[in-house]
């Protein structure tokens, strides 16, 4: 038993320090190729190339986190491939060392979500797996909020290339926390137990018997709420700065810094419902929070209101962040898949937000951001429809028959 609680203990701060290192990429990236004199050019090939990496790894990087039998391990070397990157950023920015070491980021990354994942249902089981899905949201979104403060005061008081080398120092703590997750010394409860029987031992893969309609469901949904969401936060931004161009940076930051709070406060809540009431209910709260958001960016002018709207986003973020890994972990139990299917549909995410900000642009530039607003509140409706009508409730039954032993971290 105290070996399963400082596991979880481990696993909480694993899943803090995760968020912490991937805060050094992103937005940092196009700020610190633009010091070291890039064209916008460039700097957007390398973004473009990883943001490709990402997508397509996400299936691959399922299936080997799902033939792996150590996800401990898996989580290691793709938390210290990340840091390898940051110290390439750090130390030589050339372009072609810069292009090899997004991309390595971005392929390591499509390992880590699903390993984290995969150990909390290793430790925990499917009865107590929502509320610990909701654990890690929090943890994450702490990380993630500290991290953007850190790194920003870091840029501005330090040299620029300081923020990675920040980055791949943070590895080193991620790798302690990771060290206390250890496997259970005895088996978890046979009702609880996912299937994760190693790659040689499971019946060959047929995708026609992976896919089926809840999960087709599902993932049509996920792919309608990212082709929605994706291009809000953006797009509110440009309107922002066209408002009030001189506070614009200071209400962007509590765009995404109020949202965080919301997921840090939530998550657990949402986890312990989605055990509770089940998945349907929480799903659909999610997703009604999506158009809601698009409407009310559509139609208010004042800035403030704007971000206090931004606060939906926290909601959405909340639902997804938990529900996600926690739906598919229903769907696939007793298959051993479960890390091919999340990659699968974070695949299905990759596409729909590709295509959101391209489109949200297009109806920007021919009509006008109010008609993209309501254009991309459109599609969450009827996502939220899609789920109301066709995704049944996923939950298993308590007296489900037992399926096989527990996966070791």
């Amino acid at each position: 038993m105290e070996s399963r609680r400082r596991s979880l203990r481990g696993l909480d701060w694993f899943a803090f320090f995760v968020a912490d290192v991937q805060g050094g990429f992103g937005t940092f990236v196009a700020f610190y190729l633009t010091s070291e004199k890039w064209t916008q050019i460039d700097i957007g090939f390398v973004l473009s190339v990883a943001s490709v990496v990402s997508l397509v790894g996400q299936v691959p990087g399922g299936r080997l986190l799902d033939a792996m039998r150590s996800k401990r391990l898996a989580a290691a070397v793709a938390i210290g491939l990340i840091g390898m990157s940051a110290l390439a950023y750090a130390s030589l920015p050339i372009f072609p060392v810069i292009l090899a070491a997004s991309s390595l980021q971005a392929a390591a990354s499509c390992l880590l979500g699903p390993a984290i994942a995969a150990m909390s249902l290793a430790l925990v089981g499917h009865k107590a797996v929502g509320e610990r899905f909701g654990r890690n949201a929090r943890f994450q979104s702490i990380g993630a909020g500290l991290s953007a403060a850190i790194m920003g005061a870091v840029g501005y008081f330090f040299e620029s290339h300081v923020v990675f080398l920040v980055t791949a120092a943070v590895v080193i703590p991620a790798w302690i926390a990771l060290h206390f997750i250890n496997p259970p010394q005895a088996p978890l409860p046979q009702a609880n137990a996912p299937d994760t029987r190693r790659e040689q031992d499971r019946p060959p893969l047929r995708l026609r018997d992976l896919l089926t309609w809840p999960l087709v469901i599902f993932g049509c949904a996920i792919l309608l709420f990212h082709l929605s969401n994706a291009a809000m936060l953006p797009l509110m931004s440009g309107v922002l700065t066209k408002q009030v161009n001189e506070w614009a940076p200071v209400l962007i930051a509590a765009c995404i810094v109020g949202p965080q709070l919301v997921v840090a406060l939530c998550s657990p809540w949402a986890g312990r419902q989605a055990q509770r009431l089940g998945r349907r209910p929480i799903l659909l709260l999610g997703l009604a929070a999506l158009p809601i958001r698009g409407i009310l960016f559509a139609t208010v002018s004042n800035p403030y209101l704007l971000v206090i709207a931004q606060l939906l986003d926290g909601i959405t973020a909340t639902v997804f962040g938990v529900m996600v890994p926690l739906i598919i972990a229903d769907l696939t139990r007793g298959t051993g898949r479960f890390n091919l299917t999340l990659g699968i549909v974070g695949t299905m995410m990759g596409i729909g937000a590709s295509i959101s900000t391209t489109l949200a642009g297009y109806i920007t530039d021919t009509y006008s951001s109010a008609a993209a607003f309501f254009s991309l509140a459109a599609i969450a409706f009827v996502g939220l429809v899609v789920v109301a009508l066709l995704m049944p409730e996923t939950r298993p039954d308590e007296k489900e028959a037992p399926i096989n032993q527990d996966d070791r971290a």
